[in-house]
C-alpha cells in the first residue's frame, strides 16, 4: 500500500520535490503552501509554483498564513491544523516551506516530518544554506534528508548525498542542481520507508555547525574596500536573487549597475577601492580592497536600470564605462 504524503513547500526548489513524489507514485492528500504574493508588473497576488503543480494535478491545497496557535492568526491556524489532523497521512514532507512548525505539527504525523536541506548538514542550517556555501568559498554543498525536531535545522541526518562546487556556479546553477538532487532523494527515502516502516536518523554533530542568515537588500550593495575574490564569490552567490549592484558616480549622475557575474583577475592595482581600471569586451576590471597591493575584480556580466542583463561586450557597445570612472563604496 502507497504512503499517504502531505507536502509542505512554496518556492520552485519544492516544486521539483513535489513533481516527483507525484510521479513515483505516492499518494498526495494534502498540499501546504504559503498564501499567495504579488509578483510581476502591477504586482498581482500569483501563486506559488507548488500550488500551480498542485492545482494541475488536482491535489487539495492550503495557504494558512501560519501554524502557530498564538500570534496574529490563532484562528486560521487551529482551522490548519484540524485539517491536518483530520487528513489521512504517513508523514510530511517540507521543502522551503518558509512557515514555522510547531510542536504540535511535527507530532502528527505517525512517522513526522521529513526536511530537505539543501547542506550538508551541520554545515549551513537556516535560511540560505545555498547562497552561503558560495559565499564562504565552499568547495563541496550537498543534501540531506532530515527528521525535523522544534530546533533550527537540528534534527537526525536520514540521508546525506554531497554536491561538488564549482566556479563557474552560481546562486541560481546551484539551486537547480540541488532540486534535482532533493527530489531525487527524498522519493529514495519515501521508498525505504515505504518498504522497511521506518527510517533510521544519525543525531548530528554541533561540530562544524553554521548559520546561513536570510538574505537581505542591503548586503547585494558591493563594498569595494573587500578584496576581488570575496567579491566575485558574493556575486556569483547573489545571482540571480538578491542581485549585487554598486553605484557609479555620485549626485546626479549616480547610477546603480548590477553586477550577475564576475571573478578575481592577475595583477594588483594601487587605485582607490572602486575605481574602473579597464573597459573592454573581456570585462570591466576594477579596483578592489585597500593597499599598495590591492586586488582586481573582472566582471564579465552586467546590467544597467530597465535593461538586460548582458556580457561586457554588448554592455559596453550601449554604455560605454571610462578609464578611471569609479564605483561608489557601500559597506555591508
Amino acid at each position: 500500500m502507497s504512503l499517504n504524503v502531505i507536502f509542505a513547500g512554496t518556492p520552485e526548489f519544492a516544486s521539483l520535490a513535489l513533481e516527483a513524489i507525484h510521479g513515483a507514485g505516492f499518494e498526495l492528500p494534502l498540499v501546504l503552501t504559503q498564501t499567495d504574493r504579488p509578483a510581476g508588473r502591477g504586482m498581482p497576488l500569483a501563486a506559488s509554483t507548488v500550488k500551480q503543480f498542485a492545482a494541475a494535478q488536482g491535489i487539495p491545497v492550503l495557504q494558512p498564513p501560519s501554524l502557530k496557535r498564538t500570534g496574529r492568526w490563532p484562528e486560521e491556524a487551529a482551522a490548519a491544523l484540524e485539517t491536518l489532523r483530520n487528513t489521512p497521512h504517513d508523514v510530511m514532507v517540507v521543502a522551503a516551506y518558509g512557515l514555522i512548525l510547531p510542536q504540535e505539527v511535527l507530532d502528527i504525523a505517525p512517522h513526522g516530518c521529513l526536511n530537505i536541506h539543501a547542506s550538508l548538514l551541520p554545515r549551513w542550517r537556516g535560511a540560505a544554506p545555498i547562497q552561503r556555501a558560495l559565499e564562504a568559498g565552499d568547495v563541496q554543498t550537498g543534501v540531506t534528508i532530515m527528521q525535523m525536531e522544534s530546533g533550527l535545522d537540528t534534527g537526525g541526518m536520514i540521508s546525506l548525498e554531497e554536491l561538488p562546487i564549482t566556479g563557474a556556479d552560481t546562486g541560481a546553477s546551484l539551486h537547480d542542481k540541488l532540486a534535482a538532487l532533493g527530489a531525487r532523494m527524498i522519493v529514495e527515502a519515501l521508498r525505504q520507508l515505504e518498504t522497511e516502516g521506518r527510517l533510521a536518523a544519525t543525531p548530528q554533530p554541533e561540530e562544524g555547525a553554521c548559520y546561513a542568515a536570510k538574505l537581505s537588500k542591503e548586503e547585494a550593495a558591493l563594498d569595494f574596500t573587500r578584496d576581488a575574490q570575496t567579491l566575485a564569490r558574493r556575486i556569483r552567490a547573489f545571482n540571480p536573487v538578491p542581485g549585487s549592484h554598486a553605484q557609479l558616480r555620485e549626485g546626479a549622475q549616480a547610477l546603480q549597475i548590477k553586477f550577475w557575474l564576475a571573478e578575481a583577475a592577475a595583477g594588483a592595482s594601487k587605485e582607490a577601492p572602486g575605481t574602473i581600471l579597464e573597459a573592454n569586451g573581456d570585462g570591466v576590471l576594477i579596483a578592489c580592497g585597500e593597499g599598495e597591493a590591492s586586488s582586481i575584480l573582472r566582471v564579465t556580466e552586467l546590467q544597467k536600470p530597465g535593461g538586460k542583463r548582458l556580457p561586457a561586450r554588448q554592455f559596453l557597445a550601449g554604455y560605454p564605462l571610462a578609464r578611471g570612472e569609479r564605483f561608489v563604496t557601500k559597506i555591508f
